[in-house]
């Protein structure tokens, strides 16, 4: 198998904003019993606003987050996930609107880096 799959034959993925990135180049830090493992498998936004791992902070809700935590937000977002890891997916929260139907407007191509892949 290809060095992508680190994890029982999987690859490592985690999402930010909504959006699934796969981490698993990055398996020194998010691969199991690394560092930063707790943010994979869920949108960990509000953690990586906060820089925190408290389970709490493992959620896609920014409610009450400052404007600094906002900032970090994202120039983390751009500068390391969106710059270092590639985009596999989107979460629901883009794909649908806060009722539960499809959001429409929201359009995978359109969006900055997204790229298909098929090697799954």
């Amino acid at each position: 198998m290809g060095a992508r799959y680190v994890l029982d034959g999987r690859p490592i993925y985690m999402s930010i904003k909504g959006v699934v990135f796969d981490v698993t180049t990055g398996k020194e830090f998010y691969g199991k019993g690394a560092p930063y493992n707790a943010l994979v498998g869920k949108d960990s936004t509000r953690a990586v606003a906060k820089m925190s791992l408290d389970p709490a902070d493992l959620t896609h809700d920014t409610t009450g987050l400052s404007e600094n935590q906002l900032q970090s937000l994202e120039t983390i977002f751009k500068g390391t996930y969106k710059a270092k890891y590639p985009i596999v997916g989107y979460t629901n929260r883009r794909l649908l609107n806060e009722d539960g139907s499809p959001n429409r407007d929201f359009k995978p191509e359109d969006e900055p880096d997204f790229t298909i892949k098929y090697d799954l």
